[in-house]
This record gives C-alpha cells, sequence and structure tokens, in this order.
C-alpha cells in the first residue's frame, strides 16, 4: 500500500511540474474565501484515485476536491496539491500529499515535494524517512533558538484574535516563525527537523493526515488544543518533539477559546 500511495504521489506530482510553466492558462475556481481550486488539482486528484482504484478498487477515498468516494474500512485521504495558491503563484513550495487509514487509524502517508524531488513516507510501525533515509524531529527543548512553524486563519476571521494571542506568545521567545503556505510541507520539516513544532487553526484531514503519521514515526508528539487526539475532526493541532510540544501547548493553551476547544 506504501508504494501505490508513492507512485500515485510521484505520478501527481510530474503533472504538477509538467502544468507549472503555464499556470496562466489554467481554469481557476474559488470555492470560498481565500480557497481556490485550479484543473491541475482536478486533474492531480484524478490521477491519485485512478492508480488507487486500480490496485484497491474497494476501498474509500476521502479527497479534497471530489470529497467523499465510499468503500470498505481503508480510507485514502489525499490531497492532490496542498499549497495551490503558492503554485498558482510559480512560489515553489507545494506537495502532493496521501495518506491510508484503516479503521480510523493512520497506517501509510507519503508526501512529495515534486519541485524538490523529495518524497516523504512512513509506516505504522515502521519509522518515516525522507528519500529512503530515516529523520527523526529535533531534540529542541526550549524556545530559545527554535524555529516554529503555523498557519495563518487567512480562510476566516473568526479565530483570528485567539490565533494573534498564541502568535504573540510564541513569536516573543523563538527564534523565528515561518509560513511558506502549504501545511503539509510544513509537518514534514518538523519530521525531518527543519521546523521546531507547529501549531494551525482549523486545518482540514486532507491537509494534514500524512503530516501526522510522519511526526508520529519520526519520535514528535501531535495533540488538539485539549491535549487530546480529536486533531483530524477539530483542525486545530500543536505539533514537535515531545518537550517541544510541551513549550508550545503551555503558550497557546491559555489563548484558546471555547469554540476552539
Amino acid at each position: 500500500m506504501l508504494n501505490i500511495a508513492v507512485r500515485a504521489a510521484r505520478s501527481a506530482g510530474d503533472l504538477l511540474l509538467r502544468s507549472a510553466d503555464s499556470v496562466g492558462n489554467l481554469r481557476i475556481d474559488q470555492k470560498g474565501r481565500n480557497d481556490y481550486a485550479s484543473e491541475v488539482d482536478r486533474m492531480a486528484e484524478r490521477e491519485i484515485i485512478n492508480i488507487i482504484r486500480a490496485a484497491y478498487p474497494d476501498h474509500a477515498i476521502l479527497a479534497e476536491e471530489s470529497g467523499q468516494h465510499e468503500g470498505n474500512d481503508f480510507v485514502w485521504v489525499i490531497d492532490p496539491l496542498d499549497g495551490t495558491t503558492n503554485f498558482l503563484h510559480g512560489f515553489p513550495q507545494y506537495a502532493v500529499s496521501i495518506a491510508l487509514k484503516y479503521k480510523n487509524r493512520l497506517e501509510v502517508a507519503v508526501i512529495y515535494d515534486p519541485a524538490r524531488d523529495e518524497l516523504f513516507t512512513a509506516k505504522r510501525g515502521g519509522g518515516a524517512s525522507l528519500n529512503n533515509r530515516r529523520i527523526r524531529v529535533t531534540n529542541q527543548s526550549t524556545l530559545k533558538g527554535a524555529l516554529i512553524g503555523t498557519g495563518f486563519p487567512f480562510k476566516s476571521t473568526t479565530h483570528l484574535d485567539a490565533y494573534l494571542g498564541m502568535f504573540r506568545a510564541v513569536t516573543s521567545d523563538a527564534a523565528g516563525i515561518r509560513r511558506a503556505g502549504a501545511a503539509a510541507l510544513d509537518l514534514a520539516y518538523v519530521a525531518c527537523g527543519r521546523l521546531d513544532g507547529f501549531w494551525e487553526i482549523g486545518t482540514m484531514e486532507w491537509d494534514v493526515a500524512a503530516g501526522i503519521l510522519l511526526i508520529q514515526e519520526a519520535g514528535g508528539v501531535v495533540t488538539d488544543f485539549s491535549f487530546g487526539e480529536n486533531y483530524l475532526a477539530s483542525g486545530n493541532i500543536i505539533v514537535g518533539n515531545p518537550k517541544m510540544h510541551h513549550v508550545l501547548y503551555r503558550l497557546i493553551e491559555p489563548h484558546v477559546t471555547d469554540n476552539l476547544k
């Protein structure tokens, strides 16, 4: 199943690269506030689904563009192009994200960055890798000198005040905060040690499913804002190595409103 996920991700990534020089000719739809999809998103998603369906016709699928496809207890969670806005602007920070759940437990994860030809993979109990080399989260234990990733709540201002409180608390001591615009890669970067931690409000399951398993298999911790495991449903997420996760949680928790729990 991991091999099928890799094959699908690489095939979709090749399609993205072939389209990258002609984004001006693409049809673009606005799905919501600051939320866009191009025909490349849909083409890449069809490519992934076709490869998965050929191997596992009875599996269910949850895909960003086409939604839920019914099936058995195996569910493929697909984001064919995480970082669409970056892609449409020629900003080379985007990825294909594919995860597989069995009875709601993450089992397989692939995040592929076609611009850098970086393939992040993980399987439950089997560790996490970048281009077939094992990866681990950092040992950073304090914010001093830490590089932290985040996601700005750009699609909705509902939780903007809460987010700004979190941002202010984290930025006070961190060496830097980064938001490059593709949550899947942000999580992959935590897994391989390029970021020490990450938090975001209101992610979608297809944005983070693969990255969550990568971090867990790389020795990291993932929780929601209540220190629980409801992150896929709530979309609210804090990740890092065990010590850094605790540091971030202590700073973020005081700003969590009731409707974020």
